[in-house]
Order: C-alpha cells, then structure tokens, then sequence
C-alpha cells in the first residue's frame, strides 16, 4: 500500500500539545520539510525529543523561535541562544540529557524495555527523584524509556511502502526514534518505486512507517 501524502496532510494529523521525536544532529539529518510546515501550521504547546536545538532559524530552532515548543528533551543547548533565553525566562521547560543516556532511552522505548541502566549522573543533580539499582557493588540510574505521539523522520532515499535509507551520519537518531513514535512520518530527499531498495540496505523498514511525505510540494 503507497503511503505518500501531501506535507500539508501529514503535519495536519499532529495536534497541539502533541510529543514529537524529531531526528536530526545540528540540523543534519532533520525532516526540514516537516518542521516548516509544522510552523507555517502554528503548532503549538509540543513537547520535543532531539539530540539538539540546531541554531536560530535552522531546523528545529525555528520551532524554538516560533514559541511552538512548551517542553523540550534534549542532550545539548549550546549554539541556540534562544532556546536558553526562554528556558531561563521560563518560557520553555528544558530536560537535559546526556546524549548516551538519550539514546538509549528511544532505543528502550522504541524495543519495549522497561528502561536503561547507566553510572551517568550518579551522584549530581541529575540522579535527583530517580531509582537507582545495586548491580555488583555499583549503583545505578533507572532512565525511563522515551516514546513520543509522533516520529518525525528523515531520510535519504524511500521507496513507495516506506522503506527507507540513510545518508551517512545523516542517519543519527533517525533510526532509533522511527521505532519509539506511535505515528511514523518520513521525509525522503527521493522516493523511488518497489524493488528499487534491496532488502539489505533498507534501514527502517516500511512496517513501522505511516506516512511518507510527497515530493510535489
């Protein structure tokens, strides 16, 4: 079954208030598309999961600059400065993650696991209200798992089922989060017919995708 629609149709099913795991490393491997249209849409009240917050007007720091996001779940801020202008102005609710730590818990939501262990954080701030676990005399965090509503995706090739291909470190937390949304949505830089794609160099597999995002836009 052909899973391509209209990018105006496919960010129309996401509501206000909506989670989002969006791929993506500074930008590089972000749904460009999809975040666009998210604010031509005037989402708002998202909360987002993302490695990080590109910069101002550059993938997903233009939802950080269109006010779209109420909370955010992310591993770094740095070279945004508007997203610490409103996480200190209490605009945004901001949750620092270490990246390892980060990853493993879209991977644990994205597999069923009930959580990660990990030393990271044991002893600072970031161990505060968390379960730790004893295992062979060290202690543990208990990361909870991260899932979100929708998985916003991007890859370098589709074909028309949805089976999708990364471009080298393009791929990041794409593959990852595509297994840990409950509505997959994908943005391919081409879309090529059935067959095209050997089986062994398909990354995401279609079963796990919605929607794939038209090129006629």
């Amino acid at each position: 079954m052909c899973k391509v629609c209209s990018l105006s149709r496919a960010v129309d099913q996401i509501p206000n208030g909506a989670s989002l795991l969006i791929g993506g490393f500074m930008g590089v491997g972000s749904p460009h598309r999809l975040i666009d249209e998210l604010v031509k849409q005037g989402k708002r009240d998202l909360t987002v999961i993302i490695n990080d917050t590109a910069r101002p007007d550059f993938g997903v720091g233009k939802l950080v600059d269109a006010k779209a996001i109420r909370r955010l779940v992310t591993s770094h801020i740095g070279l945004n400065p508007e997203t610490q202008r409103q996480m200190l102005a209490g605009e945004m609710e901001v949750d620092l993650v270490p990246q390892g730590t980060l990853a493993e818990r879209i991977r644990a939501g994205g597999t069923g696991l009930g959580g990660v262990l990990t030393r990271t954080g044991v002893g600072t701030v970031v161990a505060e209200g968390k379960s730790t676990v004893d295992v062979d005399g060290e202690t543990f965090l208990l990361e909870r798992p991260l899932v979100a509503d929708f998985s916003l995706i991007r890859a370098w090739r589709a074909d028309h089922l949805g089976n999708l291909q990364y471009e080298l470190t393009a791929r990041n937390f794409n593959p990852a989060m595509a297994m840990a949304g409950a509505t997959v949505i994908a943005e391919a830089g081409e879309i090529v017919p059935v067959g095209m794609i050997a089986p062994d160099q398909v990354e995401t597999v279609s079963v796990v995708v919605d929607t794939l995002v038209s090129r006629e836009d």
